[in-house]
């Protein structure tokens, strides 16, 4: 009996899914478990296991094709068995649309707020009919003026079209934005839109936070195997400053703020095509050694592919430390429903005054980015402020 493979649903937020690649052919031949085809979520990316064995018969979307879950993708069969109505199954024909080559389409939504055009220029160009988007302007700073209208109109529509592609070709490479880095720009755009972010940022005598970490770095590579870094330590940190602050551990649904039971707090992890926020689940219930190989495990996971929805989801707070690639300070931007993310600078010595003297001491910027519907500027700096305060003095996660 013929099997109609469709888009997975995994959890309970998934709506729809972005078929990466095909990793079977048509025609080829699958077992039940082998890996069919590499879907992309809001999450992860993940390789998607064939439901059945037998040939794959027909393949409903093409790679690229966003899919709402539980719809059909393929269809897997036997040589000459009957297969499902694929009028039904297959996928909706594109509207007929005017053959604009793709690289005048990536520079038209490329080209954000009011085109630079001379007034001159835009009542011509609304006279005649021509879409400024499609053409190059010659005057200051590319500015389109009366004379590039004039000559637009001498062509015709193919013409422009054509002359503004060739444009755009030689200008550089274009990237096709998809896969990871396409979600990462759909919900960064979304937060930065929706969200109403304000930032708070204070410097950090990083003096005893180091000493603990020589202190039990050996404890924690005998335990659990793994190199104790600062990462693990600030994990650890955050999460006992949760517990005092839950109203940095929510997020808002409707008209009503949730405060999270859980503290589940997500580590920014850069890959190669983007960036992926693995999750440190119960994060406040951890040792410093579970932290560090829970951190590893899913760290390695993630540069393999290997992380699952579970590993992604479900996170309350994030933490993104930069200071590994040299930075100095971030305002890193609400992964939401989050309501707010701690960004970490480098670790720098330099010159500070204590008690009315000149130490040098290792300092380190650190920057909250808290959503302004739920948390205010008291709220987030008392937050902060604790922060600090457990840094410079790490024992105090012992009262």
């Amino acid at each position: 009996m013929a099997t109609t493979v469709t888009m997975p649903k995994l959890g309970l937020t998934m709506k729809e899914g972005t078929i990466e690649k095909w990793l079977k052919k048509e025609g080829d031949r699958v077992r039940k478990g082998e890996p069919l085809v590499e879907i992309i979520t809001e999450k992860l990316n993940f390789q998607y296991e064939s439901p059945a064995s037998g040939i794959l018969r027909k393949i409903l979307h093409p790679e690229g094709k966003v899919v709402a879950v539980t719809m059909p993708i393929a269809i897997i069969a036997e040589e000459g068995e009957a297969l499902p109505d694929l009028d039904a199954a297959k996928p909706e024909a594109s509207v007929a649309e005017a053959p604009v080559p793709a690289a005048v389409r990536a520079q038209t939504q490329d080209r954000q707020g009011r085109i630079p055009a001379s007034p001159v220029a835009r009542k011509i160009a609304k006279e005649k009919g021509i879409d400024l988007s499609l053409l190059t302007g010659s005057g200051p700073g590319g500015r389109i003026i009366r004379a590039d209208v004039l000559a637009a109109a001498e062509r015709s529509p193919a013409e422009r079209v054509e002359a503004a592609a060739a444009v755009q070709e030689t200008a550089g490479k274009l990237i096709p934005l998809k896969g990871i880095r396409k979600i990462i720009a759909q919900r960064m755009t979304e937060s930065f839109r929706d969200v109403p972010h304000f930032y708070l940022s204070v410097e950090v005598d990083m003096s005893a936070v180091q000493d603990l970490r020589e202190k039990v770095k050996d404890e924690v590579e005998k335990r659990a195997k793994v190199k104790l870094t600062l990462t693990d330590i600030l994990v650890k940190i955050v999460a006992s400053a949760l517990k005092e602050y839950p109203m940095i551990n929510s997020r808002v649904e409707g008209d009503q703020i949730r405060l999270l039971d859980e503290i589940n707090i997500g580590v920014a992890i850069a890959l190669e095509d983007g960036l992926i926020v693995p999750v440190v689940r119960r994060a406040d219930q951890k040792s410093l050694t579970e932290t560090a190989s829970a951190i590893r495990t899913l760290t390695k996971r993630a540069r393999r592919g290997k992380l699952s929805l579970e590993d992604v989801g479900g996170g309350t707070f994030t933490l993104s430390n930069m200071g590994m690639l040299g930075i100095d300070q971030i305002h890193p931007i609400i992964n939401p429903p989050e309501c707010s993310i701690l960004g970490v600078g480098r670790t720098v010595e330099k010159p500070v005054v204590l008690g009315g003297e000149i130490q040098v001491k290792p300092m380190a910027w650190f920057t909250l980015s808290s959503d302004h519907r739920i948390v205010d500027g008291a709220a987030a700096g008392q937050f902060l402020s604790h922060i600090r305060k457990i840094i410079e003095n790490p024992a105090v996660l012992l009262v």
